[in-house]
């Protein structure tokens, strides 16, 4: 099982953070806790969801004009094998001047007995049959941040980057297959077959956040990013809403609680994916955060 995979790497890193503690300079007495996540250079979260998702999608098929609908969710459930992790990393190189990196994954792998036929592309994975779908998703951003609004207990930034999204479905059972003859399309005897389609989508990233040293120990943030994207084979949009409170329990570190929404909506016609799809999460994260 994945998950003491994701609470041991957890541990790890608060063991970490904890060690480079007795290493890192005492910040100045005048600046609290907090203050100093809106000063220090480096500033790192890490943490683990615990998320509902919805994936739903259509791929196009050369032979097959079956009704491509899939609903991941609702076909195989969600109590499975799943990795969902979250990690961010800000430099500030001048008080006003940010650079942010993000990483989120969200592996998950689900069997089922389905009750009905399901198409996807040109095959038909069978009635009665045992399928396994594996979504394995990753978003990676590296942002420019400008404080445009900045004060000792508060600063409001605008964000401008590339955000790179990078999903595999992957399904795998006994499935016919549809074949263009002659004659017309036609449907072959049904062999174990896996399916895996990627769709990698470069997307620019534009929105506004903001933090608030609300007391010594309670830290407040909220970003919010919104685009819409018609290019080179992509035409959709995606949305992102975050927000968070963390409890310095020191200096240096502090842990936090969050909330996060994401949503793409997106026709692809690129890389080895031909159709629509739909993909969503939300739900708390859990995090760890250190200064220095």
């Amino acid at each position: 099982m994945r998950r003491p995979r994701l609470v041991h790497t957890i541990q790890l890193v608060a063991a970490s953070l904890i060690a480079a503690f007795f290493t890192i300079p005492v910040r100045a007495q005048s600046s609290s806790p907090t203050e100093g996540l809106l000063k220090d250079r480096f500033v790192i979260s890490f943490g683990g969801f615990a998320v509902t998702s919805n994936i739903n999608g259509s791929l196009a098929g050369s032979a097959n004009t079956t009704d491509q609908k899939i609903d991941f969710d609702k076909e195989f459930g969600t109590d499975a094998e799943q990795t969902r992790l979250r990690a961010d990393a800000l430099w500030r190189i001048t008080p006003r001047h940010h650079l942010r990196f993000s990483y989120f994954t969200n592996d998950v792998r689900r069997t089922r007995t389905i009750d009905r036929d399901l198409a996807w592309g040109d095959y038909t994975f069978l009635l009665g049959g045992q399928v396994t779908a594996e979504t394995k998703f990753r978003v990676y951003e590296l942002a420019y941040e400008f404080a445009f609004l900045r004060r000792a207990n508060y600063e409001i930034v605008a964000i401008a980057g590339i955000h790179y999204e990078d999903l595999t479905l992957k399904l795998s059972g006994n499935a016919s297959l549809t074949v263009d003859t002659p004659m017309g399309p036609a449907e072959q005897a049904a062999t174990f077959t896996t399916k895996s389609n990627s769709v990698p989508a470069p997307l620019p990233v534009f929105g506004f956040r903001a933090e608030w040293a609300v007391s010594p120990h309670v830290f407040l943030e909220a970003a919010g990013q919104l685009f819409t994207l018609n290019y080179q084979g992509i035409d959709g949009n995606w949305s992102d809403l975050r927000a968070g409170a963390t409890w310095m329990f020191s200096d240096h570190f502090g842990v936090g609680l969050g909330f996060d929404r994401f949503a793409t909506h997106v026709d692809v016609a690129k890389g080895s994916f031909n159709g629509r799809l739909n993909l969503g999460y939300q739900g708390l994260l859990v995090y760890l955060k250190g200064a220095f």
